[in-house]
């Protein structure tokens, strides 16, 4: 049913939607539909803006480390191939962006690969939403940031919220404040969130058994990972494998 409406939909656009005209009007966030190769094709105007340009036509065709100055341009250039390359959404990125003054400021970017009818990657779509006004002086969320990556990166290990507070340089009160302001939720449901999204890749994508996706994703055995996996999700892990696959 779904398909069908979203068919039945775009059969009668006139032309493919970009969300192109929606973001332009969205001034604390950057918007942008790059091809295989990292250009940009698509990009709103506050991204446009951010980096000098009174025109979006100025970035079309432009990658990333072409636009951004260093070492952040070559650092995005990287995210871009490496997404590109894999097929692997980069999501809830803690990073640095430019404002207008020149001055820079953290946001959160998320991007996830566009498919082509023969399902390889064609393109990737993404945004940065930031996390405060752009100011010269703003918060700096460098040590908070490497925390989030080892989170995201090393979710099959054993740690606890003090630890992660310390990694931060935060006491465990500003570590838990911290993550609610970025992502709305408590650490501890972050990790769990983590966990969760490289648990259904690996079901999705591996014949891989489950008791060791379990063990790779950082519970200490299938029984208790099964638990919360339906307790999150709704089914057990052999039924979500199963669902995805028809």
């Amino acid at each position: 049913m779904k398909h069908e409406l979203q068919k039945k939909l775009f059969s009668q656009m006139n032309e493919p939607f970009t969300g192109e005209a929606l973001f332009d009007h969205i001034t604390d966030m950057v918007y942008f539909i790059k091809d295989c190769g990292g250009r940009y094709v698509v990009v709103n105007q506050s991204l446009a803006e951010r980096c000098g340009y009174r025109e979006k036509r100025g970035l079309i065709g432009c990658t990333a480390d072409q636009i951004y100055p260093h070492p952040l341009g070559e650092s995005y250039r990287a995210q871009d191939d490496e997404l590109l390359r894999s097929g692997k959404p980069k999501l809830n990125h803690l990073e640095l962006q430019l404002y207008p003054s020149g001055g820079r400021g953290w946001c959160l970017t998320n991007k996830v690969p566009l498919k082509g009818r023969d399902h390889q990657v064609v393109g990737l779509v993404g945004i940065s939403k930031d996390l405060h006004a752009p100011i010269e002086k703003s918060e700096d969320y460098t040590p908070i940031a490497r925390t989030i990556q080892y989170m995201q990166t090393c979710f099959d290990e054993s740690f606890t919220i003090a630890d992660l507070a310390a990694m931060a340089k935060l006491s465990p009160y500003r570590f838990e404040q911290r993550i609610v302001k970025i992502f709305e939720i408590t650490p501890g449901q972050f990790i769990q969130k983590v966990r969760m999204d490289a648990a259904v890749q690996r079901l999705n994508e591996t014949d891989d058994p489950i008791v060791q996706i379990a063990l790779d994703c950082g519970y200490s055995d299938q029984s208790s990972f099964s638990r919360q996996f339906k307790q999150t999700v709704g089914v057990s892990p052999a039924h979500y494998r199963r669902l995805s696959r028809e």
